[in-house]
């Protein structure tokens, strides 16, 4: 039986992050859990899309942060 947990991961792409949403399955094989084809492809996706800094693309697959640096 597949069991399906919703988890967000972070893309990190030279100065801006994108949290995407996906879906891990568990099920008995030695595998698990993995992502499904279409969500590994939605984190292809952002990340090229980041590495473009075309961030209106990249914020179609989820919620885009431009980060700065803190100086100590």
């Amino acid at each position: 039986m597949n069991k399906k947990r919703r988890r967000t991961r972070l893309v990190h792409q030279g100065k801006y992050a994108a949290e995407v949403d996906i879906e891990l399955i568990d099920d008995e094989t030695g595998w698990a859990p993995y992502l499904s084809l279409a969500d590994a492809q939605r984190l292809n996706d952002v990340r090229d899309a980041l590495r473009q800094e075309n961030i209106s693309r990249a914020s179609q697959f989820g919620r885009v942060y431009r980060l700065t640096p803190v100086n100590a």
